[in-house]
C-alpha cells in the first residue's frame, strides 16, 4: 500500500508535498518546516502539516497490525489468498477488525464448544440445504451434546456467532444505526423525584445523525455519574432486513436459524456495534469539543498587549480582601497592598486613600480587575473612586481565568519566593494586560476557561491540541530573547525546557544578546537547534537590524541583497522606515517585478514574500492588529438593564450553542447560535443589543447588530 498516495488522496494535497513534508518531519519541527520551507511543502500551513503526520501514522500503524493478522489468521491453517487481499486492501482499522474478529484469540464462546464438538457441518447443512432437522441430528449425537435439543441449541450458537461475525453484516448494521438510528435517555429510578442537571435528558430521543456533539457530551456525562440510562436504539425493520441475509427458503429451516440469528443479534451483534456506535459518537464530539477548545485558546493566547501601561492590579475578595499590585511597563512587580472596600468590611476610605497614594506614588495609568468574585463590587469602588477623584485613567477587567492555578504552581514559587499565592495571583492579573501571551503559556491550557465539556474529552488528546496551538502561536508571534521567562521560550521552535533555562541563565551572566548567534555558545545548542529557532527569537536593540524581524540568519545575505537592489542596507531599516515600507509594498503588488527578483536572488516566492512582509513592519507584533481591549471609566449594573437596550461588549467563551459576551456588569450575556452574525472570536469587540432579560435567574439574552 503506497501510504503517501493514501495520505495525499484523503487530504487532498499534492503527492509531492506530503512527500516532502514528512522528509522534512524526520529531522524539524512543524512551525520551522512551515515558516521557514514554504517552497518544499507548497505552502502548507501547521495544521495540514500535523495532519500529514497524523495520517501517515495511522497507516503505517494499520500496515503493522495488518501484518499481525496474517500472521495469526496464518498459523491457524486458515489463510486463504481470497482472505490475503481483503486484508492487504483494508484502509480502515476498524474494517480490518471486523476481518479478523472470526479469527481472533478470544474467551471460548458456546458456539466455539459446539465447532469443537463437530456441529459446524450440520449448521452449514441447515443454512445451504432442505433437511429435516431431528433426523440428521441424530448423525451428530456425541458424550457432550447427547440429545437432540443440545444440538439444536449448539447448532444455533454456531448460526448466531457466523451472523455477529459477519464483515458485511456488522458494517451494514453500523451504517443503519448511523443513518438511521437514535439515542434514548431517562432518569433512573432513584433521580425520578429529585431535580438535576440533567432535567432535559428525563425522557428524550434524538435521532443520531441529528444530535449535536455538545449533547452527546453532556448525555454521556450523566450516564456515567450514574443519573441517566441510555440505549442506542434502531427501528426493527432494520434488523430484519439482516435477518433475511441468512435466511432461506425452507420454512422448517428458518425456525432454528432465526433462533440463532436472535442468539447472535442479543449477545454479540448488536452489543457489539453499539459500542462502536458510542465510541465514533463519542470520538465525534471529542473532535468538534477539542476543536473548539483550540480556537478559542488560539484567540485568547492572541490577545492584544496593551503595551508602555503602568498598572494597578486589584485581585478581588470578600472576607481577605482585595490584593493590590503595582508593576512598571516592562512587568516588573514594585509592591503590594490589601485594601477591603467591598462586604463585609466595606472600608471605602481606607481602600480609596491607599489606591490614590499608589497611583500617585508610581504615575499608574491603567487599572486592571480580576473577573472572578467580588470583581464588580470592586468595579463600583473604582469607578467611584475615579468619579469622586476625576481621575485620568481607565479600568478594565482581566480574565484571571488560571491564576490562582499559577499562583500555586513551581514555576510561580520560582519567579516570587516570598510573596504570598494571592499576590502572586494579582501580578498574574496585571502582566496579563501587559503581555498576555508570556503570561498564559505559564498556566495548563485547561485552566484558562474558553472550553466547552473539557473534562469529558480524551485528555492525552486534548493536551496534545492545547499544546499545539500554544507552540504555534508563540512561535507565529515570535519572541523577545532579552525578556523572555523560560516557560515561554520553551515553547520556540526546537528549545527545550532544559535548554530554555541555560538560555535564561547565560543572559542573567553574559547581559543581554546582541545578536542571534550567540546562543550557539549555549552548551547543547548546537547548529541544528539553532537553524530550528533563531527565526522566532527577536532581538530589537542588536547589532543587526534584521534580528528584530522573522527573517531566518539563514536568508539576511537575501535580505541585503534585495535591500541594495533598491539602494537600501540594513540599517536604514529604522532610519528609513517609511522609505523601506513604500517600495517593498509595490514590489509585493507587482507579481512580475516578484517572480523577477525571485531568480536573481535565488530564492523561492513565498520566502521572498515573507522577507518583504518583515521588511515593511520590522518588528511587528500580529496582535497590534486585532483590535484592542474595552476600557472603561463608568458604571453600569444590571438594574441599568432594559430590553433594546445597545451596548458593546467583549467575546470571552464560543460554544457550539451561542457567545458569551462581557458588557461590564457581574453577568455576562448570551448570544445564542441563532442571533450570531456570521463567525466571532475571543477577545472580539462586539456590538450588541438586549432582546430578553430574566431578572429572577439573571439571564441576558443579546443579539448581535451587524
Amino acid at each position: 500500500m503506497d501510504i503517501i498516495n493514501l495520505v495525499s488522496k484523503e487530504l487532498n494535497i499534492k503527492y509531492w508535498q506530503v512527500k516532502n513534508t514528512l522528509e522534512l518531519l524526520e529531522n524539524n519541527t512543524v512551525p520551522f518546516i512551515s515558516r521557514y520551507r514554504k517552497e518544499a511543502t507548497g505552502n502548507l500551513n501547521e495544521e495540514q502539516i500535523r495532519e500529514i503526520k497524523d495520517r501517515f501514522n495511522y497507516y503505517q500503524k494499520l500496515e503493522n497490525y495488518k501484518q499481525t493478522v496474517l500472521k495469526s489468521i496464518d498459523s491457524q491453517g486458515k489463510l486463504t489468498e481470497e482472505l490475503k487481499n481483503k486484508i492487504l486492501n483494508c484502509t480502515k482499522l476498524s474494517e480490518l477488525e471486523n476481518i479478523y474478529l472470526p479469527f481472533k484469540k478470544r474467551k471460548k464462546t458456546k458456539a466455539d464448544i459446539a465447532i469443537e464438538n463437530g456441529l459446524e457441518p450440520l449448521a452449514k447443512l441447515l443454512l445451504f440445504k432442505k433437511i429435516d432437522f431431528n433426523l440428521e441430528a441424530k448423525k451428530f449425537l456425541n458424550e457432550k451434546f447427547d440429545s437432540i435439543e443440545k444440538i439444536e441449541e449448539g447448532v444455533s450458537h454456531i448460526i448466531g456467532q457466523w451472523f455477529a461475525h459477519d464483515a458485511k453484516i456488522r458494517t451494514k448494521l453500523l451504517d443503519y444505526i448511523l443513518k438511521f438510528g437514535y439515542i434514548k435517555t431517562y432518569k433512573k429510578k432513584e433521580f425520578e423525584n429529585t431535580k438535576t442537571k440533567y432535567e432535559i435528558f428525563t425522557d428524550f430521543t434524538q435521532k443520531l445523525n441529528k444530535i449535536p456533539e455538545y449533547r452527546i457530551l453532556s448525555i454521556f456525562r450523566g450516564e456515567n455519574e450514574g443519573v441517566l440510562k441510555v440505549n442506542i436504539k434502531l427501528d426493527e425493520k432494520f434488523k430484519n432486513d439482516l435477518f433475511n441475509n441468512y435466511l432461506t427458503n425452507w420454512k422448517e429451516n428458518n425456525k432454528l436459524i432465526l433462533k440463532g440469528l436472535e442468539y447472535g443479534w442479543n449477545n454479540m451483534l448488536y452489543p457489539s456495534i453499539e459500542n462502536e456506535v458510542r465510541k465514533i459518537l463519542k470520538e465525534k464530539a471529542e473532535k468538534r469539543a477539542i476543536e473548539i477548545f483550540s480556537k478559542n485558546l488560539k484567540e485568547l493566547l492572541l490577545t492584544p498587549p496593551i503595551k508602555g501601561k503602568r498598572i494597578l492590579a486589584i485581585d478581588p475578595g470578600y472576607r481577605t480582601g482585595c490584593k493590590v499590585v503595582v508593576i512598571d511597563e516592562n512587568g516588573k512587580f514594585l509592591e503590594h497592598k490589601t485594601i477591603y472596600p467591598v462586604p463585609p468590611h466595606n472600608d471605602f476610605e481606607n481602600s480609596e486613600k491607599i489606591v490614590l497614594e499608589l497611583i500617585k506614588k508610581y504615575d499608574l495609568n491603567l487599572i486592571a480587575i480580576g473577573n472572578g468574585t467580588a470583581s464588580r463590587e470592586t468595579q463600583q469602588f473604582i469607578a467611584q473612586l475615579i468619579k469622586n477623584h476625576n481621575l485620568n485613567i481607565k479600568y478594565l477587567f482581566v480574565n484571571e481565568a488560571g491564576a490562582s492555578v499559577y499562583s500555586a504552581s513551581k514555576l510561580a514559587k520560582e519567579e516570587f519566593p516570598n510573596l504570598d499565592v494571592t499576590i502572586r495571583g494579582a501580578i498574574s492579573i496585571g502582566r496579563r494586560v501587559l503581555d498576555p501571551l508570556a503570561e498564559f503559556v505559564k498556566i495548563d491550557p485547561k485552566s484558562l476557561g474558553v472550553g466547552q465539556y473539557q473534562h469529558d474529552v480524551n485528555q492525552k488528546l486534548l493536551k496534545e491540541k492545547l499544546d499545539n496551538v500554544v507552540e504555534d502561536v508563540v512561535n507565529h508571534v515570535g519572541v523577545n530573547l532579552n525578556t523572555a521567562s523560560p516557560k515561554l521560550l520553551e515553547y520556540v521552535s526546537g528549545i527545550t525546557s532544559k535548554l530554555s533555562k541555560k538560555i535564561v541563565e547565560y543572559r542573567e551572566t553574559h547581559g543581554k544578546f546582541i545578536e542571534r548567534k550567540e546562543l550557539l555558545k549555549i552548551k547543547g545548542l548546537g547548529e541544528k537547534i539553532y537553524q530550528q529557532c533563531a527565526g522566532f527569537l527577536r532581538i530589537f536593540d542588536g547589532a543587526n537590524p534584521l534580528e528584530m524581524t522573522g527573517i531566518h540568519p539563514e536568508n539576511y545575505e537575501t535580505a541585503r541583497k534585495l535591500l541594495s537592489i533598491y539602494g537600501f542596507n540594513v540599517f536604514n531599516i529604522k532610519e528609513k522606515e517609511n522609505q523601506i515600507k513604500n517600495t517593498m509594498e509595490k514590489i509585493l503588488s507587482d507579481e512580475k517585478k516578484l517572480t523577477e527578483l525571485s531568480k536573481e536572488l535565488d530564492i523561492g516566492i513565498y520566502t521572498l514574500k515573507d522577507i518583504i512582509l518583515d521588511l515593511i513592519k520590522p518588528g511587528r507584533d500580529p496582535r497590534d492588529e486585532l483590535p484592542q481591549p474595552l476600557l472603561y471609566d463608568d458604571i453600569l449594573t444590571f438594574e441599568d438593564l432594559k430590553v433594546g437596550m445597545r451596548l458593546q461588549g467583549t467575546v470571552t467563551n464560543i460554544t457550539d450553542f451561542g457567545a458569551f459576551v462581557d458588557i461590564g456588569i457581574k453577568e455576562s450575556g448570551l448570544i445564542h447560535k441563532s442571533k450570531l452574525n456570521g463567525e466571532i472570536h475571543i477577545n472580539q469587540i462586539v456590538d450588541v443589543e438586549i432582546i430578553d432579560i430574566d431578572k429572577d435567574l439573571k439571564h441576558i439574552s443579546l443579539k448581535m447588530i451587524n
